[in-house]
């Protein structure tokens, strides 16, 4: 009897998968439950504002964590995404020296618009606009106590699928964020960060 080595089975199962998947099909749009997962990348953009009338410019670092949506069609071509994610930490420069950081989480609720939606199309662009809710924690100052104050902002969104079978895929997407937020330094106001990223996350999809 013939004998069949492991890497040879792995090759003859990827093969009749990847078979299987060319041949059924994958219509794509009213109905799906899906979530996507990966590394997100938040990243602020370059000038973050000045605290304490101008004494202190603030720059914001960028930040890697894992990140999650959820979402729903309820068209083909229309459906609502919630992103979520682990706390992210930033550390905050005050005229060049990394002397403040924070932890904050930025769900953002967008409406997606899926141009090859219902189409068994492997390629699925779309684009999303919606509203972000900021909320940070774990604050912290060398020189003296850090408030930052919660926020609300508009968001845009543009991603893209590529299907690998009914219900895998291969997923990359970004969103841009207006996130302000009013700082108090030991109590007292001093000024307005604004962060405003491009939050790139690249990762998996999988539709219910």
């Amino acid at each position: 009897m013939r004998k069949f080595t492991l890497p040879t089975l792995l090759a003859a199962g990827l093969a009749a998968v990847a078979v299987t998947a060319s041949t059924q099909a994958m219509a794509y749009g009213q109905g799906d439950f899906f979530t996507r997962f990966g590394a997100a990348n938040v990243d602020p953009k370059n000038d973050n504002g000045t605290l304490a009338d101008g004494a202190f410019n603030v720059d914001v670092d960028d930040e890697t964590q894992f990140a999650f949506t959820m979402g729903y069609r309820f068209h083909d071509k229309l459906g609502v995404e919630l992103l979520a994610a682990l706390p992210f930490e930033h550390d905050i420069a005050l005229n060049g020296g990394n002397i403040a950081s924070t932890k904050h989480l930025p769900p953002t609720l967008t409406l997606q618009y899926y141009p090859l939606g219902g189409t068994e199309s492997r390629v699925q662009p779309y684009v999303g606009a919606g509203i972000n809710y900021t909320t940070f924690d774990d604050e912290s100052l060398e020189i003296a106590s850090l408030e930052l104050d919660d926020s609300w902002g508009a968001a845009g969104q543009v991603g893209i699928d590529l299907l690998i079978d009914d219900n895998w895929a291969l997923n990359a997407a970004a969103w841009y964020i207006d996130i302000d937020t009013d700082a108090k330094v030991a109590g007292n106001d001093a000024g307005t960060v604004n962060i405003d990223p491009l939050v790139v996350m690249g990762g998996l999809s999988y539709r219910f």
